[in-house]
């Protein structure tokens, strides 16, 4: 038989590393070790491969997920062979982490080494007007796979304040702490608003990761 669809691009990608690109939209991972991933996100594999509920680890981080819109699901892969993954034809980006980490939204999640350690934290300095907001934190030496909504701009922090709307903010370097920008005013706000009032500054040594979509509300619980 004969078809574009057997292109070499098309056929399962060869490489020594770990975490590959079969292509923009889709992760291949060699097992191996344990990956935490997204539920839902495998959409295919090979070899003798289990797939089995990843739970909170800790009463409080159980709380966090129930009480918080940061609704972060995994699934703990394992085995040995090879899996494919991709989420709603996102673009994955790949971040090897070396002693370090970022806070990211869970909807923006798809993999990651099991030996990170991850937890879900309120966003550190957003202070009283930030009441509601809350990502994922993952940090250590491995990698994490992201899925972004279209092609996104990383953002360098160091050369002034970023503000970016916090539905459209992927992922930033752990050790910044973002704030709340207020930027209606009392004129827009007696004409209706833009519905861009609160977005997160971001100022210091970092960057921030910001895709094109603006994800929706999350309603707790």
């Amino acid at each position: 038989m004969r078809s574009e669809l057997f292109a070499q691009d098309n056929l399962p990608q060869t490489s020594n590393e770990r975490y590959v690109l079969q292509n923009p939209q889709m992760l291949r991972v060699g097992f191996g070790p344990d990956v935490l991933a997204a539920k839902g996100s495998m959409v295919a594999y090979q070899g003798n491969i289990t797939f089995t509920h990843e739970g909170s680890g800790s009463v409080a981080k159980l709380a966090k997920k129930v009480l918080t819109s940061e609704n972060l699901a995994l699934m703990r892969v394992s085995g040995q062979g090879q899996v494919f993954f991709a989420d709603q034809a996102g673009y994955v980006n790949l971040m090897h982490l070396e002693n370090e980490g970022i806070s990211i939204n869970a909807r923006n999640l798809l993999a990651f080494d099991a030996t990170l350690q991850w937890d879900i934290n309120r966003t550190k300095g957003a202070g009283i007007m930030g009441a509601g907001l809350f990502n994922t934190t993952i940090g250590g030496t491995g990698t994490v796979a992201i899925n972004v909504v279209g092609r996104p701009v990383v953002l360098d922090c160091s050369q002034g304040p970023v503000y970016v709307d916090s539905n459209a903010a992927v992922c930033w370097s752990a050790n910044l702490l973002p704030g709340v920008h207020n930027s209606m005013n009392m004129g827009s706000m007696l004409r209706g608003g833009t519905g861009e009032a609160l977005q997160y500054v971001f100022q210091g040594a970092g960057f921030v990761v910001v895709q094109a979509f603006e994800w929706s509300a999350v309603t707790p619980g």
